[in-house]
């Protein structure tokens, strides 16, 4: 295949790759009844009249399944803190004992869970449309180098070979759907 159609086709790899790297950090932020940091990955504080993300100004981690721990660095910023994950409205209570936010994370009602997973479902369904858009501006690319005097063998195989890996990108969607799906759906 021509230089150029290999430049093209592994950029083409490179996009859809990205798309996938994006779409599990979108799931990881859809909460599956397990406590995870990243569930307050975009909750923002006010920090000296400047919003940061909260991961800025404290610690956070989880001890077990069902507690999230947020123990900030500055001790007059645990109001501030709390204040703000009450406005993110994710559905936690946090208490706060004077020197940390201790968030139980409640268990999901079924009409929950078919929520996230309504959300987990337009994520992938909106990577699938990158994915194909990615396709479409290689078959795009393809189609300019041919008038720039590539051989037509290596345009149809360039092809071949985008939407070989257009089909294949898919089916990493659909698996990280799958298996994000029964994830939010186990008890």
């Amino acid at each position: 295949m021509n230089e150029d159609a290999q430049f093209c086709l592994e950029e083409a790899k490179e996009k859809m790759e990205n798309a996938i790297v994006h779409l599990d950090k979108e799931f990881v932020k859809i909460r599956a009844g397990k406590a995870t940091p990243q569930m307050l990955d975009n909750v923002k504080v006010d920090y000296y009249e400047k919003l940061v993300p909260i991961s800025q100004v404290s610690n956070i981690n989880t001890p077990d399944p069902k507690t999230i721990i947020v123990q900030p660095w500055e001790k007059n910023m645990l109001v501030v803190i709390e204040k703000a994950i009450m406005a993110a409205n994710l559905g936690f209570n946090p208490q706060n004992d004077g020197t940390l936010l201790r968030i139980v994370v409640p268990p999901l009602t079924e009409e929950r869970r078919r929520d996230l997973v309504k959300k987990a479902k337009v994520e992938a369904e909106n990577t699938k449309i990158s994915i194909r858009t990615f396709r479409k501006e290689a078959n795009d690319t393809g189609k300019v180098l041919e008038k720039d005097g590539v051989p037509e063998d290596d345009i149809k195989k360039l092809e071949t070979e985008i939407q070989h890996l257009t089909n294949t990108y898919i089916e990493k969607v659909d698996k990280l759907l799958t298996t994000k799906e029964k994830d939010i759906m186990t008890i």
